[in-house]
Parts: structure tokens; C-alpha cells; sequence
């Protein structure tokens, strides 16, 4: 999985958020930039750091968190 290696939590890094590993980018700041309109180009140019697979990384990282997600159905009486 792209996302495993590309995606790192640690304590001691942006307060344990998911982030780019080797870089404090987080993937929160990635997936805002690309709901917000910006290209991966923009983005590459923004952040020299970041390569455009990390980009696909955070893509699939959130799209596993949202599948790995439990929901709760509440029955009204």
C-alpha cells in the first residue's frame, strides 16, 4: 500500500497527525488544498518537499480511513 510508506504518525511531529513522512506536511493540509481547487502542480510548487505521489498517498490514506469507519444506526422507539 502506497500510503503506508508514504504516511507516517509520530508524538513528536504536528501533534501526532497523519503527515508525510520526513516532512510536516500534514495529509489534512493536502486534502484541503485539493478540495479547495488547488492542482497537484500548484501544490508541488507550494511545497517543494512534496512529490506528487505523497499527493496520491494522502488520497489513499484517507479514502482507507474512511473505509475503515464504523457507523451507528440509532432505532427511535
Amino acid at each position: 500500500m502506497v500510503a503506508k510508506r508514504r504516511i507516517e504518525m509520530n508524538p513528536r511531529v504536528m501533534m501526532g497527525k497523519p503527515v508525510i513522512r520526513g516532512t510536516r506536511i500534514t495529509v489534512e493540509l493536502v486534502l484541503r488544498k485539493l478540495s479547495e481547487g488547488a492542482t497537484i502542480d500548484e501544490m508541488v510548487v507550494a511545497y517543494p518537499q512534496l512529490k506528487r505521489e505523497d499527493v496520491a498517498a494522502c488520497i489513499a490514506y484517507a479514502a482507507d480511513t474512511v473505509a475503515h469507519e464504523t457507523t451507528r444506526t440509532t432505532i427511535a422507539a
